[in-house]
């Protein structure tokens, strides 16, 4: 028989790989150091919980709730956050790994992405209204019909956004980022 609820615990270097996690309500958790890759989260509910220095890569998401959860120094590569439930997707995300990641048609008003790789990762189609990148790599990041209204990516670099095919009225940039506005047209911009 499942828990049905589980507070306030902290898992440490647990290989959930080879353990399989609970499909129940976490809540003030913090996992620590903990090896995710592959596992299939699906269903799971996290709700205030951390996440420190764990692996998530291609973890499997169906369902899977994120309400106000901390990643920090996590590696979170080919992540399918379309996946999720998404009327209680809340997270930031802090010095972590997501490459490969996709946000398709995602709601994510107000989310804070810090000091982490975000490269190849896909936004078509979502709303980042009102979000930070703050000291973010967007290499070969995709931005297509996304909604970057009031979003800042002053700190940010190596992005391209094509203002014709993005909302992005508002949206901060600072002066050297303002070739990543440009790149369609192939033009050499000297310093």
């Amino acid at each position: 028989m499942k828990p049905e609820y589980i507070e306030g615990q902290t898992f440490d270097k647990i290989d959930f790989t080879a353990q399989l996690l609970a499909k129940t309500e976490y809540e003030h958790c913090t996992f620590t150091n903990c090896d995710f890759s592959n596992a299939d989260l699906s269903g799971s509910i996290f709700i205030t919980c951390a996440f420190a220095g764990c692996n998530l890569s291609l973890a499997k998401l169906s369902h899977t709730v994120f309400n106000d959860v901390t990643f920090k120094d996590c590696k979170m590569l080919g992540l399918q956050f379309g996946e999720c439930n998404a009327f209680v997707l809340l997270f930031t995300v802090d010095q972590c790994m997501l490459d490969h990641s996709s946000f398709y048609k995602l709601k994510l008003k107000k989310m804070t992405f810090k000091n982490s790789k975000l490269e190849e990762v896909d936004f078509t189609e979502t709303d980042l209204s009102g979000s930070i990148f703050d000291n973010c790599d967007l290499t070969r990041a995709t931005f297509d019909s996304t909604v970057l209204e009031r979003t800042d990516f002053r700190t940010s670099y190596n992005y391209s956004i094509d203002p014709e095919r993005n909302r992005i009225k508002k949206a901060k940039f600072s002066l050297p980022g303002i070739a990543g506005l440009l790149d369609k047209y192939d033009i050499v911009i000297a310093h």
